[in-house]
C-alpha cells in the first residue's frame, strides 16, 4: 500500500502574501478606471483570487468557470472539458483570468482560446504559479507570482485529489 506524500513549503504565506500585493498593484495599475470581468479558474484559484480582488480598489466583476483535466491522478490527462460554464457575458469586456497553476499550458490555452471566441475587449492572464518545465504548448501570463519546480504543488487552495487545499503555504509534494 502506497503512502500519502508528505507536503514540504516551497513558498511560506508570508512570501505568498508580498506576491499577492505586488500583483494587486500591477493589476491596480492596468485596469483603473475599468470594470474588468475577473473569471476565477476553480477550485484552484479560489483563495488566491478572494486574497487578490481583496486589494483591488476598482469596480471589478467576479466570475467563476471549472475545468477538468487532472481527475485523480497527479499528472494531467490531456483532455480539457468544461465542468462549470460562465454566467456572465464576455463580449466587449475587459477579462482577466485568474489562475492557480499554468503547468502543460493545455488546460489554460483551451481556456483563452473558448474566451476569445466569446470576443473580449481584451483578456490578460493572471497566474499564481508557473511550471514553465512541463509546457506543451505555449502560454503567455501577464501576470505572474511565482516560476516553480517539476514537482507537483499543493496549499493555498492548490490540491490533490481535494487534499491539502487548506495549507497556508505552496508545498511540494514528496514521497514517504
Amino acid at each position: 500500500m502506497r503512502s500519502q506524500p508528505k507536503p514540504g513549503i516551497l513558498f511560506t504565506r508570508d512570501e505568498i502574501e508580498v506576491t499577492v500585493k505586488s500583483l494587486a498593484a500591477e493589476i491596480k495599475r492596468d485596469y483603473q478606471g475599468r470594470h474588468p470581468l475577473l473569471i476565477g479558474v476553480l477550485k484552484g484559484s479560489f483563495v488566491f483570487m478572494a486574497d487578490l480582488i481583496r486589494l483591488l480598489d476598482f469596480p471589478l466583476e467576479v466570475e467563476f468557470i471549472r475545468l477538468s483535466s487532472y481527475g485523480r491522478a497527479m499528472e494531467s490527462s490531456g483532455k480539457i472539458k468544461v465542468v462549470q460554464g460562465l454566467r456572465a457575458k464576455v463580449i466587449g469586456r475587459d477579462v482577466l483570468v485568474i489562475e492557480d497553476i499554468v503547468d502543460t499550458g493545455l488546460a489554460i490555452s483551451f481556456l483563452l482560446d473558448y474566451l476569445r471566441k466569446k470576443k473580449p475587449a481584451s483578456l490578460k492572464l493572471c497566474a499564481l504559479t508557473d511550471k514553465p518545465s512541463r509546457r506543451q504548448v505555449p502560454v503567455t501570463i501577464d501576470y505572474l507570482g511565482f516560476t516553480v519546480p517539476n514537482k507537483f504543488i499543493v496549499g493555498y487552495g492548490i490540491d490533490w485529489d481535494e487534499k491539502f487545499r487548506y495549507l497556508p503555504d505552496i508545498c511540494t509534494l514528496e514521497d514517504e
